[in-house]
């Protein structure tokens, strides 16, 4: 018998159970117990059956990646599993903030000390939703979270100026909430000083699942009231192409290979 701590930390992808990850899958199979919320847990389906389901609700995020270090140092064989990409604005870092904190002294578990640590990646929503439209990350590109629950809304405010004056590709997580509405139609107007109003923007709402929905419109379009929590928004940068084949739209970001051409 191995005595082997083992912590997956996996990145499950968007949500459609083609784009999970092969090794997700061995991991999420060797593992005795999944921490996770619940939604996730219910779109791998069957990946989940016959193990031990630690379900903890949104907000509920320290908690989670507390209780899979737990797991995994009592000797379970733990998977902490989060849709997307787990190291892009999800659990992964929690961990590792978490084991920073212990090797600091400031919390009391050496036990985590020993955890071997495998991190999975995943495809994010930004990837699946470029590739559900063409090629819209093409060039150099940027994500900026609007939520200012845990970042200052003074850094977010700056770097979205800054992602307009370097002219990436913005992808924009955590658009609105129940509670907060306006920063979207903030960075509109802040990149609109910045690019054309004709610059196509994805609204890409429940990416690969089953109710997806995918929207191509214009900058100056743009409204909170048409975006939601489950929303991602990618604007392009000012090179970014809208172009229409019969009835297929897409957006590619070109990347110069014009002078090539």
């Amino acid at each position: 018998m191995s005595n082997k701590k083992q912590l997956f930390v996996v990145g499950m992808g968007p949500g459609d159970a083609d784009l999970v990850a092969p090794k997700a899958l061995k991991a999420i199979h060797q593992s005795t117990d999944l921490v996770a919320y619940g939604l996730y847990l219910d779109l791998l389906g069957s990946a989940c059956d016959n193990k031990i389901h630690h379900d903890l609700p949104l907000g509920e995020e320290i908690g989670r990646a507390r209780l899979a270090l737990d797991l995994a140092a009592s000797g379970k064989t733990t998977a902490l599993i989060s849709s997307g990409d787990i190291g892009i604005y999800a659990m992964a870092t929690l961990v590792f903030e978490l084991l920073d904190r212990q090797l600091q002294g400031l919390e009391n578990h050496p036990e985590w000390l020993d955890v071997e640590i495998d991190v999975i990646a995943g495809i994010s929503a930004m990837q699946a939703g470029a590739s559900r439209i063409g090629a819209m990350l093409g060039h150099d590109f940027c994500t900026v979270s609007l939520s200012d629950l845990l970042t200052p809304w003074e850094t977010i405010n700056k770097r979205i100026h800054s992602a307009g004056e370097g002219d990436f590709v913005i992808s924009f997580y955590n658009p609105v909430s129940k509670k907060r509405d306006w920063q979207l139609n903030h960075a509109r107007d802040v990149l609109l000083k910045y690019r054309p109003a004709s610059t196509p923007v994805l609204l890409g709402r429940q990416l690969t699942r089953a109710d997806e929905s995918i929207r191509i419109i214009r900058l100056d379009e743009l409204d909170a009231k048409d975006v939601d929590m489950f929303t991602l928004v990618s604007v392009g940068n000012s090179e970014s192409k809208h172009i229409i084949n019969g009835t297929r739209e897409w957006v590619y970001t070109p990347r110069g290979y014009k002078k090539k051409l």
